[in-house]
């Protein structure tokens, strides 16, 4: 009998040789933000965004880990092209954008978006630490979240940027 494979937010953490997986949620790009349904067991579309506006690189989740908010823990990933929903790849983890967000109740809750670079990826083999990002990258990333998170009705606020040991405490 074949074994049923874990959801996708349920696999491992880590690869075999230390990197965190990484599942694409939206592709670099897109206008449509998705988000993996553990309930579903498939992609659903959560909003789309104005006119004009997408992501800036790749955005998803490291299965098996749990922020804050309850979900899994959100990266921002630098990659050559595009990956679409559901890609899994590895990634070493650069840094974290410590940030909270205030929810439609009020309340502030901790969301914060780690960075990784995908292992294979060429045009940013170079990078391992959010000092190598071309300047004004970053206040372009806090930027985008602060405006799409505006556009769920929340606010967005950066508490602090943190290296890759502070990513990686996270995970843990």
């Amino acid at each position: 009998m074949p074994q049923t494979a874990p959801p996708l937010s349920r696999l491992p953490i880590y690869s075999d040789d230390g990197h965190v997986h990484v599942v694409v949620e939206t592709p670099k790009g897109s206008p449509n933000k998705y988000a993996y349904s553990e309930a579903f067991g498939a992609f659903q579309f959560k909003m789309v965004l104005p006119e004009g506006t997408s992501f800036p690189h790749d955005f998803g989740m490291i299965p098996s880990t749990k922020g804050a908010d309850g979900d899994p823990l959100d990266v921002l990933l630098l990659l050559d092209a595009p990956a679409f929903p559901g890609c899994v790849l590895e990634a070493r983890l650069v840094g974290v954008i410590q940030a909270e967000q205030r929810e439609r109740d009020g309340t502030w809750e901790r969301n914060d978006r780690l960075v990784g670079v995908a292992v294979k990826a060429r045009t940013h083999a170079h990078i391992h630490a959010l000092d190598d990002l071309r300047p004004g990258m970053l206040d372009e990333v806090e930027a985008f979240f602060g405006h799409y998170n505006q556009l769920a009705g929340k606010d967005f606020r950066v508490l602090r940027r943190g290296d890759a040991e502070a990513a990686l405490a996270l995970v843990r």
